[in-house]
């Protein structure tokens, strides 16, 4: 072996296909995958003009699964965000309730909601109630 050439070690070399999908976020993965589009004409043609991978090659490849491509995410409904704004309201008056106080509290404005749901949507909006601490030094 010539001296200061070294033979080249797994993994020190230019970053692979894979190892810069790790690196995108998984919204950017997801745009980078081809969809077959329909024509007006009703024949199935690709984004790109030529498409060399199926799509499951490509979601294996940018290491998504393949069911994250056809998620369209739901978004609130104006009775959760009704619900959300009356707890904000009780969590403004009250902050040393939890979510089951809210939830017991909620019927006198006209909400009926369960504990589960009410600390779900307290999660959601970052409403953490005051407590009194250990007394630590």
């Amino acid at each position: 072996m010539v001296r200061g050439l070294t033979r080249p070690h797994w993994g020190h070399g230019p970053p692979s296909l894979v190892t810069r999908a790790k690196a995108v976020s998984p919204s950017k993965r997801r745009e980078m995958i081809c969809h077959l589009a329909v024509d007006p004409s009703g024949s199935m043609r690709g984004r790109k003009d030529n498409i060399k991978l199926s799509l499951t090659r490509q979601c294996k490849l940018l290491k998504i699964s393949r069911s994250s491509i056809y998620y369209t995410p739901v978004g609130v409904n104006a009775e959760t965000l009704a619900l959300m704004h009356e707890i904000d309201r009780v969590f403004t008056k009250y902050p040393f309730f939890g979510s089951r106080q809210i939830a017991a509290y909620l019927p006198q404005s006209g909400f009926s909601s369960g504990r589960h749901r009410v600390r779900r949507l307290m999660n959601l909006m970052g409403l953490q109630v005051i407590y009194k601490g250990p007394n630590t030094r």
